[in-house]
Protein backbone atom coordinates (compact mmCIF):
# COMPACT_ATOMS: atom_id res chain seq x y z
CA UNK A 1 0.00 0.00 0.00
CA UNK A 2 1.22 3.51 -0.80
CA UNK A 3 1.87 5.63 2.29
CA UNK A 4 -0.02 8.91 2.32
CA UNK A 5 0.70 11.83 4.64
CA UNK A 6 -2.20 11.98 7.12
CA UNK A 7 -0.86 15.28 8.48
CA UNK A 8 -1.69 17.10 5.24
CA UNK A 9 -5.09 18.75 4.74
CA UNK A 10 -7.41 16.11 3.29
CA UNK A 11 -9.34 16.21 0.01
CA UNK A 12 -12.60 14.26 -0.41
CA UNK A 13 -13.31 13.49 -4.04
CA UNK A 14 -16.91 12.82 -5.09
CA UNK A 15 -17.57 11.45 -8.54
CA UNK A 16 -18.71 8.73 -10.87
CA UNK A 17 -16.94 5.52 -9.85
CA UNK A 18 -16.18 3.94 -13.21
CA UNK A 19 -13.86 1.50 -14.90
CA UNK A 20 -12.10 2.80 -18.04
CA UNK A 21 -11.74 0.71 -21.18
CA UNK A 22 -9.18 2.55 -23.32
CA UNK A 23 -8.93 1.72 -27.02
CA UNK A 24 -6.87 3.34 -29.80
CA UNK A 25 -8.70 4.14 -33.05
CA UNK A 26 -7.22 3.93 -36.52
CA UNK A 27 -9.29 6.98 -37.53
CA UNK A 28 -12.39 8.90 -36.42
CA UNK A 29 -14.92 6.93 -38.47
CA UNK A 30 -16.08 5.03 -35.36
CA UNK A 31 -16.90 8.35 -33.68
CA UNK A 32 -18.99 9.38 -36.67
CA UNK A 33 -20.71 5.99 -36.82
CA UNK A 34 -21.91 6.23 -33.23
CA UNK A 35 -22.55 9.99 -33.21
CA UNK A 36 -19.86 10.80 -30.63
CA UNK A 37 -18.59 14.43 -30.78
CA UNK A 38 -14.81 14.31 -31.02
CA UNK A 39 -13.14 15.30 -27.74
CA UNK A 40 -16.34 15.20 -25.69
CA UNK A 41 -17.96 12.97 -23.10
CA UNK A 42 -21.29 11.44 -24.17
CA UNK A 43 -23.60 9.46 -21.89
CA UNK A 44 -24.77 6.21 -23.48
CA UNK A 45 -27.18 3.46 -22.41
CA UNK A 46 -26.31 -0.19 -21.83
CA UNK A 47 -27.08 -1.22 -25.42
CA UNK A 48 -25.03 1.49 -27.12
CA UNK A 49 -22.17 0.97 -24.69
CA UNK A 50 -22.04 -2.70 -25.68
CA UNK A 51 -22.08 -1.85 -29.40
CA UNK A 52 -19.19 0.60 -28.98
CA UNK A 53 -17.31 -1.95 -26.87
CA UNK A 54 -17.76 -4.67 -29.51
CA UNK A 55 -16.61 -2.31 -32.29
CA UNK A 56 -13.50 -1.01 -30.54
CA UNK A 57 -12.23 -3.49 -27.94
CA UNK A 58 -9.08 -5.41 -28.86
CA UNK A 59 -6.17 -7.19 -27.22
CA UNK A 60 -4.44 -3.80 -27.06
CA UNK A 61 -7.25 -2.14 -25.06
CA UNK A 62 -6.49 -1.30 -21.45
CA UNK A 63 -8.68 -1.68 -18.35
CA UNK A 64 -8.28 0.63 -15.34
CA UNK A 65 -10.26 2.23 -12.56
CA UNK A 66 -11.49 5.60 -13.68
CA UNK A 67 -13.91 8.46 -13.49
CA UNK A 68 -12.59 12.02 -13.59
CA UNK A 69 -12.28 12.77 -9.87
CA UNK A 70 -11.31 9.15 -9.19
CA UNK A 71 -8.31 9.66 -11.49
CA UNK A 72 -7.38 12.79 -9.52
CA UNK A 73 -7.60 11.03 -6.17
CA UNK A 74 -5.48 8.10 -7.40
CA UNK A 75 -2.72 10.44 -8.55
CA UNK A 76 -2.96 12.56 -5.40
CA UNK A 77 -2.49 9.41 -3.30
CA UNK A 78 0.46 8.34 -5.45
CA UNK A 79 2.09 11.69 -4.71
CA UNK A 80 1.62 11.08 -0.97
CA UNK A 81 -1.37 13.40 -0.65
CA UNK A 82 -4.17 12.85 1.85
CA UNK A 83 -7.53 11.93 0.32
CA UNK A 84 -10.72 9.95 0.25
CA UNK A 85 -13.31 9.05 -2.34
CA UNK A 86 -17.11 8.82 -2.33
CA UNK A 87 -18.95 7.08 -5.16
CA UNK A 88 -21.37 4.28 -6.01
CA UNK A 89 -20.44 0.86 -7.41
CA UNK A 90 -22.13 -2.40 -8.26
CA UNK A 91 -21.72 -5.60 -6.25
CA UNK A 92 -19.74 -7.13 -9.10
CA UNK A 93 -16.26 -7.85 -10.41
CA UNK A 94 -15.63 -4.32 -11.67
CA UNK A 95 -16.87 -2.86 -8.36
CA UNK A 96 -14.48 -5.06 -6.41
CA UNK A 97 -11.65 -4.06 -8.75
CA UNK A 98 -12.42 -0.41 -8.09
CA UNK A 99 -12.55 -0.78 -4.29
CA UNK A 100 -9.40 -2.86 -3.95
CA UNK A 101 -7.42 -0.63 -6.30
CA UNK A 102 -8.27 2.47 -4.28
CA UNK A 103 -7.57 0.87 -0.92
CA UNK A 104 -4.22 -0.34 -2.26
CA UNK A 105 -3.42 3.30 -3.04
CA UNK A 106 -4.12 4.33 0.56
CA UNK A 107 -7.30 6.21 -0.33
CA UNK A 108 -10.10 6.20 2.23
CA UNK A 109 -13.12 4.76 0.43
CA UNK A 110 -16.74 5.68 1.03
CA UNK A 111 -18.27 3.41 -1.61
CA UNK A 112 -22.03 2.80 -1.63
CA UNK A 113 -23.44 -0.34 -3.26
CA UNK A 114 -26.08 -0.25 -5.99
CA UNK A 115 -28.12 -3.04 -7.58
CA UNK A 116 -26.90 -1.84 -11.00
CA UNK A 117 -23.63 -2.88 -12.62
CA UNK A 118 -20.53 -0.77 -11.99
CA UNK A 119 -20.27 1.98 -14.60
CA UNK A 120 -17.72 1.99 -17.39
CA UNK A 121 -16.18 4.44 -19.83
CA UNK A 122 -15.19 3.60 -23.37
CA UNK A 123 -12.19 5.88 -23.87
CA UNK A 124 -11.59 6.18 -27.62
CA UNK A 125 -8.21 7.63 -28.55
CA UNK A 126 -7.77 9.22 -31.99
CA UNK A 127 -4.42 9.00 -33.87
CA UNK A 128 -3.51 12.55 -32.74
CA UNK A 129 -4.04 11.46 -29.07
CA UNK A 130 -7.37 13.31 -28.63
CA UNK A 131 -9.73 11.24 -26.52
CA UNK A 132 -13.50 10.89 -26.82
CA UNK A 133 -15.50 9.21 -24.06
CA UNK A 134 -18.70 7.18 -24.23
CA UNK A 135 -19.89 6.69 -20.67
CA UNK A 136 -22.33 4.13 -19.27
CA UNK A 137 -22.90 5.35 -15.72
CA UNK A 138 -24.59 2.25 -14.33
CA UNK A 139 -24.34 2.25 -10.53
CA UNK A 140 -22.62 5.64 -10.50
CA UNK A 141 -25.86 7.31 -11.62
CA UNK A 142 -27.57 6.11 -8.43
CA UNK A 143 -25.50 8.36 -6.16
CA UNK A 144 -28.06 10.48 -4.32
CA UNK A 145 -28.20 13.27 -1.71
CA UNK A 146 -28.77 10.93 1.23
CA UNK A 147 -25.46 9.20 0.43
CA UNK A 148 -23.77 12.31 1.88
CA UNK A 149 -23.36 12.55 5.64
CA UNK A 150 -21.60 14.76 8.14
CA UNK A 151 -19.82 11.63 9.39
CA UNK A 152 -18.21 11.10 5.97
CA UNK A 153 -17.20 14.76 5.62
CA UNK A 154 -15.48 14.86 9.03
CA UNK A 155 -11.72 15.10 8.77
CA UNK A 156 -11.71 16.61 5.28
CA UNK A 157 -10.69 20.16 4.36
CA UNK A 158 -11.66 20.20 0.67
CA UNK A 159 -14.60 18.74 -1.24
CA UNK A 160 -13.70 18.15 -4.89
CA UNK A 161 -16.82 17.46 -6.95
CA UNK A 162 -16.85 16.05 -10.44
CA UNK A 163 -18.39 18.25 -13.11
CA UNK A 164 -20.02 15.23 -14.72
CA UNK A 165 -22.27 15.01 -11.63
CA UNK A 166 -23.75 18.41 -12.47
CA UNK A 167 -26.55 16.76 -14.44
CA UNK A 168 -27.94 15.84 -11.00
CA UNK A 169 -28.60 19.31 -9.60
CA UNK A 170 -30.07 18.05 -6.32
CA UNK A 171 -27.03 15.86 -5.65
CA UNK A 172 -24.50 18.63 -6.24
CA UNK A 173 -26.52 21.15 -4.21
CA UNK A 174 -26.87 18.77 -1.25
CA UNK A 175 -23.19 17.88 -1.17
CA UNK A 176 -22.04 21.47 -1.43
CA UNK A 177 -24.49 22.70 1.22
CA UNK A 178 -23.44 20.06 3.76
CA UNK A 179 -19.72 20.55 3.07
CA UNK A 180 -20.03 24.32 3.39
CA UNK A 181 -21.85 23.96 6.71
CA UNK A 182 -18.89 21.92 7.97
CA UNK A 183 -16.28 24.45 6.85
CA UNK A 184 -14.89 22.61 3.82
CA UNK A 185 -13.67 24.52 0.78
CA UNK A 186 -15.46 23.52 -2.44
CA UNK A 187 -13.68 22.76 -5.70
CA UNK A 188 -15.21 21.68 -9.01
CA UNK A 189 -13.93 20.70 -12.43
CA UNK A 190 -16.15 21.79 -15.35
CA UNK A 191 -15.70 18.34 -16.95
CA UNK A 192 -16.63 18.90 -20.61
CA UNK A 193 -17.85 21.73 -22.82
CA UNK A 194 -21.15 19.96 -23.53
CA UNK A 195 -21.74 19.48 -19.79
CA UNK A 196 -21.24 23.21 -19.29
CA UNK A 197 -23.57 24.12 -22.15
CA UNK A 198 -26.33 21.85 -20.83
CA UNK A 199 -26.12 23.18 -17.26
CA UNK A 200 -24.89 26.74 -17.73
CA UNK A 201 -27.28 28.67 -15.49
CA UNK A 202 -27.06 26.11 -12.69
CA UNK A 203 -23.26 26.17 -12.83
CA UNK A 204 -23.09 29.96 -12.84
CA UNK A 205 -25.27 30.14 -9.73
CA UNK A 206 -23.41 27.30 -8.00
CA UNK A 207 -19.98 28.82 -8.58
CA UNK A 208 -21.00 32.34 -7.64
CA UNK A 209 -22.57 31.32 -4.35
CA UNK A 210 -20.75 28.19 -3.20
CA UNK A 211 -17.56 27.25 -5.05
CA UNK A 212 -14.05 28.29 -3.98
CA UNK A 213 -11.89 26.68 -6.71
CA UNK A 214 -12.80 26.15 -10.38
CA UNK A 215 -10.82 24.04 -12.87
CA UNK A 216 -11.66 24.43 -16.57
CA UNK A 217 -9.96 23.75 -19.88
CA UNK A 218 -10.05 26.22 -22.76
CA UNK A 219 -13.24 24.83 -24.33
CA UNK A 220 -15.09 24.61 -21.01
CA UNK A 221 -14.04 28.14 -20.07
CA UNK A 222 -15.29 29.39 -23.43
CA UNK A 223 -18.63 27.61 -22.99
CA UNK A 224 -18.95 29.06 -19.48
CA UNK A 225 -18.01 32.68 -20.28
CA UNK A 226 -18.14 33.06 -24.07
CA UNK A 227 -14.57 34.37 -23.88
CA UNK A 228 -11.04 33.27 -24.73
CA UNK A 229 -8.71 31.98 -21.96
CA UNK A 230 -7.22 35.22 -20.57
CA UNK A 231 -10.57 36.97 -20.34
CA UNK A 232 -12.37 33.80 -19.30
CA UNK A 233 -9.96 33.43 -16.37
CA UNK A 234 -10.80 36.91 -15.14
CA UNK A 235 -14.52 36.29 -15.57
CA UNK A 236 -14.51 33.01 -13.62
CA UNK A 237 -12.26 34.41 -10.88
CA UNK A 238 -14.79 37.17 -10.16
CA UNK A 239 -17.06 34.58 -8.57
CA UNK A 240 -14.64 32.29 -6.73
CA UNK A 241 -11.46 32.34 -4.67
CA UNK A 242 -9.32 30.67 -7.32
CA UNK A 243 -9.73 29.96 -11.04
CA UNK A 244 -7.59 27.68 -13.20
CA UNK A 245 -7.88 27.60 -17.00
CA UNK A 246 -5.87 24.90 -18.80
CA UNK A 247 -4.87 25.74 -22.37
CA UNK A 248 -3.35 22.49 -23.62
CA UNK A 249 0.16 22.78 -25.04
CA UNK A 250 0.20 26.45 -24.05
CA UNK A 251 0.09 25.53 -20.37
CA UNK A 252 -2.34 26.99 -17.85
CA UNK A 253 -3.50 30.20 -16.24
CA UNK A 254 -4.17 30.58 -12.50
CA UNK A 255 -5.80 33.52 -10.74
CA UNK A 256 -6.38 34.16 -7.05
CA UNK A 257 -7.41 37.67 -6.10
CA UNK A 258 -4.91 40.09 -7.64
CA UNK A 259 -2.38 37.33 -8.33
CA UNK A 260 -2.27 35.86 -11.85
CA UNK A 261 0.23 33.19 -12.88
CA UNK A 262 0.95 31.64 -16.27
CA UNK A 263 2.41 28.13 -16.16
CA UNK A 264 4.13 26.45 -19.09
CA UNK A 265 4.23 22.76 -19.95
CA UNK A 266 6.96 20.14 -19.78
CA UNK A 267 8.31 18.46 -22.90
CA UNK A 268 6.16 15.41 -23.52
CA UNK A 269 5.55 12.91 -26.30
CA UNK A 270 1.77 12.72 -26.09
CA UNK A 271 0.09 9.48 -27.09
CA UNK A 272 -3.17 9.83 -25.12
CA UNK A 273 -4.64 12.90 -23.40
CA UNK A 274 -6.97 10.79 -21.23
CA UNK A 275 -6.74 12.03 -17.64
CA UNK A 276 -4.48 15.00 -18.37
CA UNK A 277 -6.83 17.44 -16.67
CA UNK A 278 -7.47 15.03 -13.81
CA UNK A 279 -3.72 14.66 -13.22
CA UNK A 280 -3.30 18.42 -13.34
CA UNK A 281 -5.83 18.75 -10.51
CA UNK A 282 -3.98 16.10 -8.49
CA UNK A 283 -0.70 17.95 -8.79
CA UNK A 284 -2.39 21.24 -7.96
CA UNK A 285 -4.09 19.84 -4.85
CA UNK A 286 -0.82 18.27 -3.73
CA UNK A 287 0.85 21.67 -3.92
CA UNK A 288 -2.08 23.44 -2.30
CA UNK A 289 -2.34 21.05 0.66
CA UNK A 290 1.41 21.35 1.19
CA UNK A 291 1.07 25.12 1.40
CA UNK A 292 3.15 25.87 -1.71
CA UNK A 293 2.85 29.06 -3.78
CA UNK A 294 0.48 29.20 -6.75
CA UNK A 295 3.45 29.04 -9.11
CA UNK A 296 4.79 25.85 -7.51
CA UNK A 297 1.27 24.34 -7.41
CA UNK A 298 0.96 25.03 -11.13
CA UNK A 299 4.40 23.61 -11.96
CA UNK A 300 3.68 20.39 -10.07
CA UNK A 301 0.31 20.17 -11.85
CA UNK A 302 1.99 20.67 -15.24
CA UNK A 303 4.56 17.98 -14.41
CA UNK A 304 1.96 15.33 -13.55
CA UNK A 305 -0.23 16.28 -16.50
CA UNK A 306 2.72 16.15 -18.88
CA UNK A 307 3.76 12.71 -17.67
CA UNK A 308 0.31 11.12 -17.95
CA UNK A 309 -0.15 12.00 -21.64
CA UNK A 310 2.89 9.85 -22.40
CA UNK A 311 1.06 6.67 -21.33
CA UNK A 312 -2.17 5.02 -22.40
CA UNK A 313 -5.00 5.72 -19.99
CA UNK A 314 -5.33 8.09 -17.05
CA UNK A 315 -3.03 6.36 -14.56
CA UNK A 316 0.74 6.40 -14.41
CA UNK A 317 2.58 3.14 -13.63
CA UNK A 318 3.54 2.86 -9.95
CA UNK A 319 7.25 2.76 -10.75
CA UNK A 320 7.19 6.29 -12.19
CA UNK A 321 6.16 8.06 -9.00
CA UNK A 322 9.53 8.00 -7.23
CA UNK A 323 11.10 9.82 -10.17
CA UNK A 324 8.26 12.33 -10.14
CA UNK A 325 8.82 12.99 -6.43
CA UNK A 326 12.45 13.81 -7.18
CA UNK A 327 11.39 16.29 -9.85
CA UNK A 328 8.89 17.86 -7.41
CA UNK A 329 11.70 18.29 -4.88
CA UNK A 330 13.65 20.20 -7.57
CA UNK A 331 10.60 22.40 -8.29
CA UNK A 332 10.06 23.16 -4.60
CA UNK A 333 13.75 23.83 -4.10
Amino acid sequence: MIQTDAKLPAVLGVGNALVDVISVLNDDSILEKFGLPRGSMTLVDTELSKKIYDATYSAKSELATGGSVANTMRSLASLGGNGGYLGKIGDDELGNLFKHDFERKGIRTHLVLSEKDTGRVMGLVSPDSERTMATYLGAAADLEPNDFSSEIFKGYDYLYMEGYLVFNHDLISAGVKLAKSMGLKIAIDLASFNVVEANLEFLKDLIKNNVDIVFANEEEARSFTGKEPDEALIEIAKDCEMAIVKIGKEGSLIKRGDETIKIGTIKASAIDTTGAGDSYAAGFFYGLTNGYSLEICGKIAALISGKVVEVMGANLPDEQWSGIQKKIAEIVG
